[in-house]
């Protein structure tokens, strides 16, 4: 098989990429175009395989994808290109709708296309997944879950993005036949994550011994996945996944984000011992504007179709994320000096 990956230098995208191409399973095209949270570090290992080729490529630029796909002519297509932190689509949100949704329907164009001109036998195998987020179905109160016939209901710009680039998918089948999957996830985490976000953020300053500021009260609860284990869920749906459907993938690991931070300073404090321990650097800071009070998803269908279930618990795979980011200190104080500084996103004014 040969695979067209978008957003292959991204935090799950390499993640696909490694496993694809370590263990001999696909040939990779990996089109990236390399913005602020593209890490060639995370597929340095794979980058002088043969089977694999990255190409700096836009998404929304139609001539350059059609050109990759006539040269390429690849089985299938895995969507993971994407803007995807909540607090800078509240900084700038132009920039999530030109990539999550232009984006999305530039790449089904060019998909669609090509997949027009396959022989019968190709055409029949050809698969386009679209890789989206648990954050379209909006907030969850304290009971329930989140599964494939949940309603939209996205809060964030970011989200509402995704949202839309997800409607698209579904009418580029239902519309024109494109044969389709889709997958909505819950929050990953684990190597190479970009240190905006809450796990690495947290670690990092943990490390520097900086202060940790939790929004609000850290009551916000999220179902964490480990990205390996969304790796190999992604790559199921790909490989037996049904036509058209939709598989929603959790970690079956809620938790309130204080006793994320809780647990990581815990574990630095084993690895890692300061001069008292990182729980006094906790600071509780104004909440991001819409923040989704819950989020946890039901992942039956794809643990009963599909036969896939996470393998890491949520104190393994953390504890593994720790451990990777105390070894790769380079690496993230490269992009704290260079990138990001670690600094607060997503603060509107009034």
């Amino acid at each position: 098989m040969k695979l067209l990956i978008t957003g292959g230098h991204g935090f799950i995208g390499s993640a696909v990429v490694r496993r694809l191409v370590n263990e001999k399973r696909a040939q990779v095209v990996d089109v990236d175009k390399l913005t602020y949270a593209a890490n060639p570090y995370a597929v340095r290992e794979v980058a002088d395989d043969p089977a694999y080729r990255h190409y700096r490529i836009d998404i929304v630029d139609r001539a350059a994808l059609d050109a990759l796909f006539e040269a390429e002519r690849p089985d299938a297509v895995m969507h993971l290109a994407a803007e995807s932190h909540v607090d800078r689509s509240i900084d700038s949100p132009a920039e999530f709708m030109q990539t999550n949704i232009i984006g999305t329907y530039t790449l089904l164009e060019a998909s669609l296309a090509y997949w027009r001109k396959l022989t019968a036998v190709r055409a029949e195998r050809f698969r386009f997944h679209h890789v989206s987020t648990d954050e379209v179905f909006g907030s969850l109160t304290a009971e329930g879950f989140f599964d494939e016939s949940t309603p939209y209901r996205p809060n964030s710009p970011y989200s509402a993005s995704k949202a839309a680039s997800d409607h698209l998918v579904r009418a580029w089948h239902h519309t024109f036949g494109l044969p389709v999957v889709v997958t909505n996830c819950s929050n990953n985490y684990g190597p190479y994550q970009f240190p905006e976000k809450l796990i690495p953020l947290m670690i990092i300053n943990g490390l520097l011994e900086l202060p940790l500021p939790v929004y609000g009260k850290g009551a916000n609860i999220r179902d964490w996945l480990y990205v390996d284990d969304h790796a190999n869920a992604l790559l199921t749906v790909l490989t037996t996944g049904r036509i058209g459907e939709v598989y929603t993938i959790g970690g079956g690991n809620e938790m309130t984000n204080i006793a994320v931070v809780e647990r990581i300073c815990d574990l630095l404090d084993q690895v890692v011992p300061g001069e008292r321990s990182r729980r006094e650097l906790i600071s509780f800071v104004d909440d991001r504007p819409g923040h989704d009070m819950r989020y946890a998803i039901d992942a039956s269908k794809i643990e009963r179709e599909l036969g896939w279930a996470p393998h890491e618990s949520f104190d393994t795979g953390l504890r593994k994320t720790v451990a990777w980011y105390v070894a790769h200190r380079d690496w993230w104080a490269d992009i704290r000096n260079a990138t990001y500084d670690g600094r607060r996103l997503g603060v509107t004014s009034g």
